[in-house]
């Protein structure tokens, strides 16, 4: 074999043939997908990160939204549509006041371990608390702390930034999306001491409690 026809193996398919791939891959995928992963799945020499600014400006003003989530892309709904998505949507099971409390913690400070936690809200942590956010995948163990006892860390995942349509952890969900979603009622966070039924089982009723999500 020659090596113009060995280069012509290795030659990337042209942009607008590498755009389909991406937008096929996105459509396809639950999840949303890393660069590296495109590239894991293209062609040798596609230049997917390239092939992604194209296809953003393509769906500008369309129905669908090509969308960055942390490290990765999603195509999801336009915003201004999602009413149209209602009917199809599942009820989400309603977070306690101590998991919207534990969850909007790490999500302000990660990463932060369990005793950092417990000392901002003022309150125990509830291993049933910890438990349901990591089984709804809104956080995760990060590293350990590098000292004494190496205490685990937890931060938000990229579902938690895909659900509420975030890039990063700076953009946080107010009590109007908590609402929205399903996860909070009408009634108002106090900014005084909650009562017992407010908290979990396992939970220390707390002196004083700071509201932590603000319209």
């Amino acid at each position: 074999m020659s090596e113009e026809q060995e280069e012509s193996l290795f030659e990337a398919p042209p942009m607008g043939e590498q755009e389909r791939m991406v937008e096929a891959i996105l459509f396809a995928s639950v999840e949303p997908v890393t660069i590296r992963e495109l590239s894991d799945r293209m062609p040798h020499g596609a230049d997917p990160a390239e092939a992604l600014v194209y296809l953003k400006k393509r769906y500008e003003g369309r129905g669908v939204h090509l969308v960055r989530v942390g490290d990765a892309w999603a195509i999801r709904t336009a915003g201004d549509l999602g009413f149209l998505m209602q009917k199809e949507t599942v009820e989400t099971r309603k977070l306690s006041r101590a998991a919207i409390e534990t969850l909007a913690i790490v999500a302000y400070h990660q990463p932060v371990t369990r005793a950092e936690i417990e000392e901002i809200r003022g309150v125990s942590v509830s291993r049933g608390t910890v438990d349901q956010l990591i089984e709804m995948e809104w956080i995760r163990f990060g590293r350990r702390r590098m000292t004494p006892g190496r205490p685990v860390t937890f931060v938000v995942t990229q579902g938690f930034l895909d659900h509420f349509g975030l890039e990063n952890a700076r953009d946080l969900p107010g009590l109007k999306e908590l609402r929205s979603a399903g996860l909070l009622d009408n009634r108002p966070l106090p900014g005084a001491a909650m009562g017992s039924d407010d908290v979990d089982d396992e939970d220390e009723s707390p002196e004083g409690q700071n509201e932590l999500f603000e319209d």
